[in-house]
């Protein structure tokens, strides 16, 4: 549990790190992930730090949350416009120390926790262990839109680890999601880390499996990326019907960008 709260708050302090450089005028820049503005992302980011602090008090907390988030989604908002309308007093520097406060409490919080505690979520409920890395994706994931946006370098470390393990465990749930047959055997997974290592999942398959670096794999599987825009090899119509919708996060099917609609490196 330590490494993964561990990753967690490091992924925190280095979004924390670009964010303190930002002008009040660039809070307001809309990015290239649906149009959201920075203000937008870290708000969602503090709603679902909200979201799991109160997971961590229980299933009735967490619940009770919850439907009233959704009543006021029922009223026709959207979920950027829902998170504006509850949380839109805070904004740039007030809404970054808000954030990063909830989020350093709820790394604390974590690592206070039993092991093989389990968290409700939305769909399943979570080991604690999962639920610190589906935190620190869903931080890398949207922070890499404000990268993107501001044109700043991003170093990929070794915590992307947790990520592409996420990925690689939720290729089932990428067609279940979606009301949609498994296309076949989970592809076999070989991917190039940051530190120089080599990480695989699954068997070895000649004719179903995709490789390339850990950076653009979880660029994919979080939809920060088209895979047409990445340089992974894709073999075999498992993967690549898989790595064209794969959804490592919960929540209704979303679909990945259009090739060529977020370009550019992440670092």
């Amino acid at each position: 549990m330590a490494e993964q709260a561990a990753d967690l708050r490091a992924e925190a302090d280095e979004l924390h790190g670009l964010l303190t450089t930002l002008t009040e005028a660039d809070w307001d820049r809309s990015t290239l992930f649906k149009g959201w503005t920075v203000n937008d992302i870290v708000q969602h980011l503090h709603d679902s730090d909200l979201m799991a602090a109160a997971s961590v008090q229980g299933p009735v907390p967490f619940n009770r949350l919850r439907t009233e988030i959704q009543a006021r989604r029922d009223t026709g908002m959207t979920r950027v416009q829902e998170a504006r309308d509850r949380l839109g007093h805070l904004t740039g520097k007030h809404l970054l120390d808000r954030w990063y406060a909830e989020v350093s409490a709820l790394c604390d919080t974590l690592l206070a926790l039993p092991p093989n505690a389990r968290l409700t979520w939305y769909g399943p409920d979570m080991g604690v262990r999962m639920f610190a890395t589906a935190r620190q994706m869903e931080t890398w994931a949207h922070g890499q839109a404000i990268y993107d946006l501001m044109g700043a370098a991003r170093q990929p470390t070794d915590r992307l680890r947790n990520i592409a393990e996420i990925g690689v465990r939720t290729y089932g749930w990428t067609f279940a999601n979606r009301g949609e047959p498994v296309p076949g055997p989970a592809p076999y997974v070989r991917l190039g880390a940051p530190s120089g290592a080599v990480w695989e999942w699954n068997d070895p398959s000649p004719d179903n499996s995709v490789s390339g670096t850990a950076l653009d794999f979880c660029l994919v599987v979080t939809q920060a990326r088209n895979v047409i825009d990445t340089d992974l090899t894709v073999v075999g119509k498992p993967a690549q019907v898989w790595m064209n919708l794969a959804q490592c996060f919960a929540g209704p099917p979303e679909s990945p960008p259009l090739p060529g609609a977020r370009p550019g490196g992440a670092g």
